[in-house]
């Protein structure tokens, strides 16, 4: 079995240091393989080498150039491990040396994961342009606001140029209409520049179905199990070596050739796999050593429908080792205590009990009967720390999966947009914004395709209109493949000048300021935490560290509540009132309130006080 070089790149089409192309493709039941110069109208033949892969050296294939695969003398394909597709998913493949970019970030060093503030965004709706380069020139803006961490939604190649990224088809080439390979070394070469982490969002569980050569290849799929996406990978059935071979070095290229800090894996919990050793475990096996040889750290973070600290327990206990896990519950536990949604699998929860539980214990369902599941879901998480998990208000999913893609600045009422925003960086847990969300972004994030398919593009169409059948009073669903629906998705940076908005910037930076200035909001230690309710509507989080003690009160509803102080501390400063008149409010408070004193916390409020302990 062929196993990974984390040193470089071995599949595909990579350049050695005399300048010839190295060439390897898996094709296990191929009888015949070729390499085809499109330019130069010349097929060069492949030697069959053990385990269904083929091998070729040449000096014919040269940097830029464009080339295919032929397989048993029929049908030119492009390369599945093509680092370029400047014709689109249909094309050739362009020969690229990604490894000789001229890196100028040697001395920086990854961000402890405890530290990250985590900003996801659409490389093609989050400027203008929706480039890389266009977004270098917003850096400033995130250092402004406080970001350490920018989590870019998908890049790999997809057909046409609108897509969220999850119907991409060539997991190592860059999206072109982005800026391809170097734009995107470029962008991670300037944000460590301004020490800014770089997250990237991989998709291991499935590939579009347009541009999909993969089956053409060999068995990159199995029938054995089934996916919403159709047939899934194959990573434990006959032949799958070769495409666990082809992820694993997927992973390692973006840490090593690309520079980025870590990797967002979608939806995990789709990858089916009973091997002995589970794919996700194999993959940081290789990334450790990855990182014993280079002396970088990278982090493997995960979405993951499945409350199971197997995926996020370390490999000495015999987990995955994934270093953190996305956590759905926690937003659909805050969702439906600030807006009484009930609807799909918000049905499962009840509100303010649900979300104390959430801050206390990261997953909301450790054991009790679900409901919506039809079943008992979910394990404790008594001994994994506040790092590893990644809490959020919205993201692409939660805004996007709307039939009509509203934000949170479309469903709420202003002062609880500030409530959720410090419900969420108050948590003991890894807070992540939305794009736009820091000054109540107005566009829609809606679902969009560019498919060049139209019989696939009539299907998406019809498939999204019966998705939202029973919302029709809603109006109609946006149509996916309408340059309009992308465009309106697009942010609206002449916002942060208007108010409210401009007031709202201003909140999340005092917020986030305040999470990196007092020790009991930064450290993430889950036990030197206290969550209790109050008459049914106000949630009271205290934490601690060292000396300081905070004491965040949360008023979901309308009425204001009477709330008594903890009386162990004779003084509380208050370190935040979302309710003052700086932030578009109406109710001042005094700057410190005397322990064991009863406190009127106005409608859909935060307050955040301090003490020593």
């Amino acid at each position: 079995m062929l196993q990974a070089d984390i040193n470089k790149r071995t599949i595909g089409v990579n350049f050695n240091q005399q300048g010839a192309a190295e060439v390897l493709l898996w094709a296990p039941l191929a009888q015949e393989v070729q390499i085809s110069l499109v330019n130069g109208s010349e097929k060069l033949p492949l030697q069959k080498e053990a385990y269904g892969y083929w091998r070729a050296v040449t000096d014919r294939l040269k940097e830029g150039a464009a080339y295919k695969f032929v397989l048993d003398g029929e049908g030119e394909f492009p390369d599945p491990a093509s680092l370029a597709q400047p014709a689109g998913v249909h094309g050739a493949s362009a020969a690229i040396a990604i490894q000789n970019f001229s890196w100028t970030d040697a001395g920086w060093r990854n961000i402890p994961l405890q530290e990250y503030l985590i900003y996801e965004l659409h490389t093609g709706t989050f400027t203008p342009a929706g480039t890389f380069a266009a977004m270098e020139e917003k850096l400033d803006h995130l250092l402004d606001l406080g970001i350490t961490a920018i989590e870019i939604m998908p890049v790999a190649q997809f057909p046409g140029n609108r897509n969220w990224g999850y119907d991409g088809v060539f997991p190592f080439a860059v999206q072109e209409s982005y800026g391809g390979a170097k734009g995107l070394q470029h962008f991670v070469n300037q944000c460590h520049a301004k020490g800014l982490a770089v997250i990237l969002d991989v998709v291991y569980n499935h590939l579009g179905p347009e541009g999909n050569y993969l089956g053409a290849y060999g068995p990159y799929f199995t029938e054995k199990y089934k996916t919403p996406w159709g047939g899934a990978i194959n990573f434990d059935d006959a032949w799958c070596d070769g495409v666990r071979h082809y992820f694993i070095e997927n992973a390692l290229m973006w840490f090593r050739d690309f520079h980025i800090d870590a990797l967002r894996l979608d939806a995990v919990h789709a990858i089916k796999d009973f091997s002995p050793t589970h794919i996700l475990k194999e993959i940081k096996e290789h990334v450790d050593a990855l990182m014993q040889a280079t002396g970088r750290t990278h982090y493997l973070i995960v979405e993951l429908d499945l409350n199971d600290t197997r995926f996020i327990d370390p490999l000495e206990k015999n987990g995955y080792g994934m270093d953190a896990q996305w956590i759905d519950e926690f937003h659909h536990a805050l969702r439906v205590t600030a807006t009484g949604e009930r609807t799909g699998y918000y049905s499962d929860f009840s509100g303010i009990e649900d979300l104390a539980k959430a801050y206390k214990d990261a997953y909301v369902y450790d054991g009790q009967y679900s409901g919506h599941r039809h079943k008992r879901f979910g394990i404790k998480a008594e001994t994994n720390e506040g790092r590893q998990f990644v809490v959020f208000s919205q993201n692409h999913d939660q805004v996007g999966n709307r039939m009509l893609g509203e934000r949170t600045s479309q469903l709420v009422r202003f002062d609880m947009q500030k409530l959720l925003a410090g419900a969420v960086l108050v948590s003991p847990f890894l807070p992540m914004l939305f794009m736009g969300e820091e000054w109540g972004e107005l566009h829609p994030f809606q679902y969009f395709v560019s498919h060049t398919d139209a019989e696939l593009a009539e299907a998406v169409r019809k498939g999204r209109k019966a998705e939202f059948a029973a919302f029709h009073a809603e109006g109609e669903a946006p149509d996916p493949m309408a340059e309009a629906t992308f465009l309106t998705s697009k942010l609206q940076w002449d916002l942060r000048n208007s108010e409210p908005h401009r007031v709202l910037f201003s909140y999340y930076k005092q917020l986030i300021r305040l999470r990196k200035q007092h020790p009991a909001l930064q450290q993430l230690n889950r036990n030197d935490i206290d969550v209790a309710t109050a008459g049914g509507q106000v949630l009271l989080l205290r934490r601690w560290h060292a000396e300081e003690q905070v004491l965040c009160l949360m008023n979901f509803f309308k009425p204001p509540c009477a709330v008594a102080l903890p009386g162990d501390v004779p003084q509380w400063l208050c370190l935040l009132n979302s309710a003052d008149p700086q932030w578009n409010g109406t109710t001042a408070l005094p700057n410190e309130v005397a322990g064991g004193n009863e406190l009127h916390v106005p409608p859909e409020t935060i307050l955040v006080f301090s003490a020593n302990r």
